[in-house]
């Protein structure tokens, strides 16, 4: 693991305001990942208050872990991956960080979550899998999932299908 220290304070040199995806490509809640580091990239984003930062990790008992020695700036949404019912624990882990805002990334979706919880989550991403040998999203999944935000309130962002072998019948067309 290597760590971009060099990159951190990159936001704080762009004046237009942006929606960043902080580690789009690893994860700032890596048991790698002192807590240091941790900590200052949150300081950055909170002096980057122009801009919305969207935090994402599968590490949801790390980020539950250390969420009490982090200052949480109203501009950093945070989140967790969950990809099946095996991993709704992840949410709970969420609802005990103070963030102002917590959403999950249902993506890749690998199966239906009949143990989602809502309670304290403020939005919700759903997504297939894409690229080569993309497991299969069933269009139930994502509708029963819609529903439950729905009753919940909770906004609801459909992301993608995923491979186009993926589509439902009624969206799949010739690509060639």
């Amino acid at each position: 693991m290597t760590l971009q220290e060099q990159a951190l304070e990159l936001p704080l040199k762009w004046k237009k305001p942006q929606r960043i995806f902080v580690n789009s490509m690893s994860d700032l809640f890596h048991a790698d990942v002192p807590l240091p580091f941790i900590q200052q990239a949150f300081d950055v984003m909170r002096q980057a208050h122009w801009h919305q930062f969207q935090v994402l990790t599968k590490r949801s008992e790390r980020l539950a872990e250390v969420s009490a020695q982090i200052d949480w700036p109203a501009n950093v949404w945070m989140g967790v991956s969950i990809e099946s019912n095996k991993y709704c624990f992840r949410a709970d882990h969420l609802r005990q960080v103070p963030a102002h805002v917590r959403f999950l990334s249902l993506e890749p979706l690998l199966g239906p979550l009949p143990a989602l919880d809502l309670t304290g989550i403020d939005w919700v991403i759903v997504g297939g899998e894409s690229g080569p040998g993309a497991r299969p999203m069933k269009e139930d999944w994502a509708l029963q999932i819609r529903q439950v935000c729905q009753e919940a309130q909770v906004p609801f962002f459909f992301k993608q299908w995923g491979g186009v072998n993926n589509w439902p019948a009624s969206e799949r067309h010739d690509v060639r």
